[in-house]
């Protein structure tokens, strides 16, 4: 006998949609409301009626068997649909799951393998419109996350100068949507770095003449904000970014009167909504060697001052940008790795960050001028270049710098300070504190994976990358990572936000985590989003 001819064979089945089959980690489709189901041969449509079953799958994993139709291709009887008893489409927001019996067989005979299992959710049909998103029948649940606003006093330099337009347009929305609940600020709103460094900050006034100063000279955008506030039906957190992380909570409210703000250490602040406990939303610059508030300077300006480097590299960065990246033909003074100790070498690499960052947007000034201007957290004097390098002594090669000295040796007592929850290694935080993937890095570090912590998703700004990333915990828990991002494309002015829509119960659809691009136009398209199961 042929070998062929006792084979058994069997019976396939594919779908249209993305297979999962893990209830905790769901293929995501679009609205719709059929799905084509085809077998590798013709059905016999007697298996079929008891042998196909849709369930949807509530956000505490229970299931409810859904009432559907089960139909057959007029051409072909492999090739079938499901769709709902009535008719309408398969509600958004839900995760279902899709099986198939091992009774269900062809004309032939032939079973499959094993059951077939799916699962999957329907996306919503995001939208900012008055109408509101047609499945959520007028909840406000909605979270909008945005950031790296960087709303500046001077439009010579200022970089939001070309996207206020667009933005006033989103917050509108954002008022008018029946479904949105908060709107949270997640940093850096107002900008006190991105200024030339020749400048003196507040121009001779104070901080908080400077901070009305951004509210006047972006009074379209303020306006929209306050509306929102004021009406008191969506609200509106401000987190401190670094850009903005000596804004203290009395300049805040001087022009935006009313608005909720989450702070814990000064310069600092991480929010999680009251009945949405698995998730956080802050900045990120408190995981970040550059831009985290650093004490080191405190014994030059005898202040409380928490200015870190990344606020004296930001104004050389401006004014490398404003003067159109000048080619220098100066070298840079050498600085040699030598053998005097850990601490030593950490400032050998430290030395390295800086070198890379003022070759890629070098100033026409020299060195030695005194040309940096601050006047701002206790910096009343006017500084070098060199005063904020590190240098190496000729006769010894011990590594110094000048400003931020004991800015290595402090890194351990500054995570202390800024309630960093798992410590970050120094030369890590030196070496790494300039990428964006390395704040990404820190949502798992942080929280995904510390025992102690109980969030699963996580928004971060700062480094103006917008992205969605997924991981599972010890537990095989999902959690979403989303950086908010910023103004992708500054010409056409288009931004990114993320969105979160929590589950209503535990007995209710699963938690939404998105990323959406919001243009001129008013259209907005998703970049990413996933659905976290088992969140109460």
């Amino acid at each position: 006998m042929n070998s062929k001819e006792i084979v058994k064979l069997l019976l396939n089945v594919e779908t249209e949609i993305p297979l999962s089959d893990k209830i905790e980690d769901p293929s995501i489709i679009g609205p719709t409301w059929k799905l084509n189901i085809v077998f590798s041969e013709n059905l016999d449509m007697d298996t079929v009626s008891d042998g196909i079953k849709l369930y949807k799958v509530k956000s505490n994993g229970k299931e409810i068997e859904e009432d559907i139709i089960v139909g057959s291709d007029e051409n072909s009887s492999s090739v079938l649909y499901i769709s709902k008893s009535d008719n309408t489409n398969f509600t958004e927001g839900e995760e279902y799951k899709l099986h198939i019996k091992g009774g269900v067989k062809s004309v032939s005979g032939t079973s499959l393998k094993e059951e077939f299992t799916n699962y999957f959710a329907v996306d919503y049909s995001f939208n900012l419109d008055s109408k509101g998103i047609l499945d959520l029948n007028n909840q406000r649940t909605l979270i909008l996350c945005i950031s790296d606003l960087h709303l500046g006093a001077n439009d010579s330099y200022a970089e939001i100068n070309r996207n206020r337009e667009a933005l006033v347009k989103f917050l509108d929305q954002v008022r008018t949507s029946p479904n949105v609940k908060e709107l949270v600020i997640a940093g850096d709103l107002i900008d006190e770095w991105f200024i030339p460094m020749n400048l003196d900050t507040f121009n001779g006034k104070t901080q908080r003449d400077f901070v009305k100063a951004v509210a006047v000279n972006n009074k379209p955008v303020m306006d929209a904000f306050n509306r929102i506030i004021k009406e008191g039906i969506i609200k509106v957190t401000y987190v401190p970014g670094n850009h903005d992380l000596l804004i203290n909570s009395e300049d805040i409210q001087s022009i935006m009167p009313g608005i909720f703000e989450a702070r814990d250490v000064k310069g600092l602040g991480a929010y999680t909504p009251g009945d949405f406990p698995e998730i956080v939303v802050e900045h990120g610059h408190r995981y970040n060697f550059y831009c985290a508030p650093d004490f080191s300077n405190r014994s030059i300006t005898q202040t409380d001052s928490i200015l870190p480097p990344g606020y004296i590299f930001t104004r050389m960065a401006t004014s490398s940008v404003i003067q159109g990246r000048p080619k220098r033909d100066d070298p840079l003074p050498v600085v040699n790795k030598n053998e005097l100790g850990e601490v030593q070498y950490l400032y050998f690499l430290y030395w390295n960050v800086w070198k890379g960052l003022i070759t890629d947007l070098p100033v026409k000034e020299g060195l030695d001028e005194k040309v940096i201007n601050t006047n701002i957290d206790g910096f009343t004097g006017f500084y070098s270049i060199s005063d904020v390098l590190p240098y190496q002594n000729l006769d010894n090669g011990y590594i110094d710098v000048k400003l931020h000295k004991g800015v290595i040796e402090g890194w351990e007592e500054r995570q202390t300070n800024n309630l960093v929850p798992v410590k970050i290694p120094t030369s890590e935080a030196v070496l790494k504190g300039a990428l964006a993937s390395h704040l990404d890095d820190q949502s798992s570090v942080q929280y995904f994976n510390n025992p102690n912590s109980d969030k699963r998703i996580v928004i971060f700004g700062h480094s103006h990358e917008a992205r969605v990333i997924t991981s599972f915990n010890e537990k095989q828990e999902k959690n979403v990572y989303i950086n908010s991002g910023t103004w992708i494309d500054k010409n056409e002015c288009t931004m990114t936000f993320a969105v979160i829509i929590p589950p209503k119960s535990e007995d209710s659809a699963p938690a939404y985590a998105g990323l959406y691009q919001y243009s001129q136009s008013g259209d907005i398209k998703k970049l990413g989003s996933e659905v976290l199961t088992n969140l109460k």
